[in-house]
C-alpha cells in the first residue's frame, strides 16, 4: 500500500497534502482567516515540490485568493448551511499540471452526462439484494472491496481502520449484500457543521455492474441525509467516467465545474467533476 498524503492544520486552516495526490489540499478554512494563508501555501507548496494547490472556500474570500494567482475552476451555491457559496480554486506550480491530456474527450463524456438529466426512472433493487447502512463489523469487508476497484484512491480506503476511524466521526457507510457478500459501496461523508455532504466512494465489483446500483446507493443516501437535516450533496466524480456522472445528473445534481488533473484515482491524477444538488 502506497504512502498516503497527511492531514494537518496549516494557518489555522486543515489542510491534506504529500506526494501520493502531488498537491495541498485546502479542506476546510480557518475560523479566522489571514490574508497571508494564499501566499503560505504556495510558498509550503513551492517548498515541497507539489505541482497543484485545491482549495475548497467561502466566496467571500475568493479575491484574496485570485489576487495572489489562483483559478476559479468549480463552485457549489448555497453549500455553507444553505447560505454561502463554496468556490473551488487551483493553483498550479506547472505547466504540465495545468494542461489536460484529453480536454476534447472529457467534454464528451460531461455532454453525455447533461444530455441524460431528463432520464430519471426509477431502479428497484433485485429480489435476494439487501441494501443497508454498514457498521464497524463491515470495516474490513469494505476495504476489501475499495482494493478490488481502486489500484489508488486520494484517501486511504483500502484500510480498515481508516474506514473505522472515519465512520465514528463523519462518514456513513452504505452497501449491497448479495449472499453475504459486498457487491457495491458507496458513503457519505458530512460536514454537518456546514450542512453539506459528499457522496462519495462508489464502488461495485466488476462482475455485477450495469444494474444500477450506484444509482439506488445514492438514493439511499440522499434519503438517510435529508433525515439528518442536510442542505446540499454534492461528489467530486472522476471526469473520466461516464457512468458515475451520469448517475448524478439522472438523479439531479447540476454540473459545478471541472478540477484539472487533481486527484490520484484508479492509478493515476485524473480531472474531476463537481456535481451538487439541494437537499432541503
Amino acid at each position: 500500500m502506497e504512502p498516503q498524503d497527511k492531514i494537518e492544520v496549516f494557518h489555522g486552516c486543515v489542510i491534506q497534502h504529500g506526494s501520493y495526490n502531488d498537491r495541498i489540499y485546502l479542506i476546510k478554512l480557518a475560523s479566522e482567516l489571514s490574508n497571508t494563508t494564499p501566499l503560505a501555501l504556495i510558498q509550503l507548496a513551492k517548498e515541497r515540490g507539489y505541482s497543484k494547490i485545491f482549495a475548497k472556500i467561502l466566496d467571500r474570500y475568493v479575491e484574496m485568493f485570485l489576487n495572489a494567482g489562483f483559478q476559479q475552476e468549480a463552485m457549489i451555491p448555497a453549500f455553507y448551511s444553505g447560505d454561502d457559496d463554496a468556490l473551488f480554486l487551483g493553483f498550479y506550480l506547472t505547466e504540465e499540471r495545468a494542461v489536460e491530456a484529453n480536454p476534447l474527450q472529457l467534454e464528451e463524456f460531461l455532454k453525455l452526462a447533461l444530455q441524460k438529466k431528463a432520464d430519471q426512472q426509477t431502479r428497484r433493487l433485485e429480489q435476494g439484494l439487501v441494501l443497508r447502512s454498514c457498521g464497524p463489523s463491515d470495516a474490513t469487508a469494505l476495504a476489501q472491496l475499495y482494493q478490488q476497484i481502486f489500484p489508488s484512491y486520494p484517501f486511504p480506503i483500502h484500510d480498515p481502520k481508516y474506514i473505522l476511524e472515519t465512520m465514528q466521526s463523519h462518514v456513513d457507510y452504505f452497501g449491497i449484500e448479495s449472499n453475504g457478500q459486498l457487491i457495491a459501496a458507496s458513503s457519505a461523508e458530512m460536514d454537518l457543521q456546514a450542512s453539506s455532504v459528499e457522496m462519495t466512494d462508489f464502488a461495485t465489483l466488476p462482475e455485477r455492474r450495469g444494474h444500477g446500483f450506484a444509482q439506488l446507493l445514492l438514493a439511499e443516501m440522499e434519503r438517510a441525509m435529508q433525515l439528518k437535516g442536510v442542505v446540499t450533496a454534492y461528489t467530486i466524480a472522476r471526469a473520466l467516467s461516464p457512468g458515475m456522472n451520469i448517475t448524478f445528473s439522472k438523479a439531479g445534481y447540476q454540473f459545478g465545474g471541472r478540477l484539472k488533473n487533481n486527484t490520484n484515482i484508479s492509478g493515476h491524477i485524473e480531472s474531476m467533476n463537481v456535481w451538487h444538488k439541494a437537499l432541503g
